[in-house]
């Protein structure tokens, strides 16, 4: 019986360094191992952990000597790879991007609900509610709002969000009715006055004149407004 061609498949070695993926990784593995047809749970263990390399295989191979059972399948190999280092790692970029978080272009409501998601992905030493209220205030757009926010004292990051969602409202309702109001500009009004006040004077000349029978003289400014 012909044996079915194999393909040998170049598969990335797994470190479990942060920009490494385990789960694109593991992609690459199962595309490995079936277009060279391994078979057998412990030769595709084997197979694994032949493409581990650095902290992921010194991790995998103390797994091995203390859970024997890791070898019986490549699937619980997987399994506990990930959940050991993929977490951490996880927990690790949302803490760092919950300290460097910035408003941005979001507004008060948005920028507040991504906070609080990063937040609450922080499960292991989470941080506390002065540190939080540090970060909201610090990353909001420089502004009347931040300044506001400063002069406040707020014992809870709840409490710091509805004060800055109410205060963010007032201001741009504030914005709106400034675009709205229209300064009387005086110099149109006097223009417009006296302009008027001088055809009014200028006709009630014309029609005496024309009472006694005289007309104007062509030299006369007679511009009407």
């Amino acid at each position: 019986m012909r044996r079915p061609e194999t393909l040998k498949i170049d598969i990335s070695r797994y470190k479990g360094a942060d920009e490494d993926s385990v789960l694109r990784w593991f992609v690459e593995l199962d595309d490995a191992i079936r277009a060279r047809h391994i078979e057998g749970d412990e030769i595709q263990v084997t197979f694994a952990l032949s493409n581990l390399t650095g902290q992921a295989k010194t991790w995998a191979l103390g797994l091995k000597l203390h859970e024997p059972n890791v070898s019986e399948s490549l699937e619980i190999l997987k399994a506990r790879l990930k959940e050991t280092i993929e977490p951490p790692r996880a927990e690790s970029r949302a803490r760092s991007a919950l300290l460097r978080l910035k408003q941005g272009k979001r507004d008060v409501h948005a920028y507040a609900q991504h906070l609080r998601y990063l937040a609450i992905s922080v499960t292991e030493n989470p941080a506390d509610e002065p540190t939080l209220i540090n970060v909201f205030i610090y990353g909001l757009v420089d502004g009347p709002l931040k300044t506001y926010m400063f002069r406040e004292d707020f014992h809870t990051l709840e409490k710091a969000i509805a004060y800055a969602e109410q205060e963010d409202f007032s201001l741009r309702q504030s914005e709106a009715n400034s675009s709205n109001y229209r300064p009387r500009d005086d110099k149109k009004q006097e223009v417009r006055t006296n302009g008027h006040l001088l055809h009014q004077e200028r006709e009630l000349s014309l029609s005496e004149s024309q009472a006694n029978g005289k007309m104007p003289s062509l030299s006369e400014d007679w511009t009407l407004w």
